[in-house]
C-alpha cells in the first residue's frame, strides 16, 4: 500500500500529493515546468546562479504584502491567547493564520 507524500512545486509553491513510489514530482503541472524552463532559459550566460529566484517588482510587492498578513495574524493569536480566549475563536485564528502562511509561501 502507498502513503502519499505532500510536497512543494518548485516554480510556484503549490503542494503536490503524490505517491512514495517512483520519482518525486518537482512541478505541480506542466506550465510550471514550462515557466521553469523558461527561467533556466533565460539565465544561461547571464552569470546569475540557475538557482536564483527572479521576481518582477510587482511580484516582490504581492510576496511581501503575504508574509505582513500572516504576521498580522500571528499577532491576532498573540493578542487572543494573552486575553484569554475560547478554544473556539483560538482555533479559527489559527486556522487564519496557517492559510495566510501556506499562501506567503508561494514565490508568484
Amino acid at each position: 500500500m502507498s502513503r502519499r507524500v505532500l510536497s512543494s512545486c518548485s516554480w510556484c509553491g503549490r503542494q503536490i500529493a503524490e505517491s512514495e513510489l517512483g520519482r518525486r514530482r518537482r512541478y505541480c503541472r506542466q506550465s510550471c515546468r514550462q515557466r521553469a524552463y523558461e527561467h533556466r532559459k533565460g539565465l544561461e550566460g547571464t552569470g546569475i546562479p540557475e538557482d536564483s529566484v527572479v521576481l518582477s517588482a510587482q511580484e516582490a510587492t504581492d510576496l511581501a504584502d503575504r508574509w505582513f498578513a500572516a504576521r498580522c495574524a500571528a499577532e491576532d493569536v498573540a493578542t487572543a491567547v494573552a486575553e484569554g480566549a475560547d478554544h473556539t475563536e483560538l482555533m479559527r485564528l489559527t486556522a487564519d493564520l496557517v492559510e495566510l502562511a501556506k499562501d506567503a509561501e508561494r514565490l508568484r
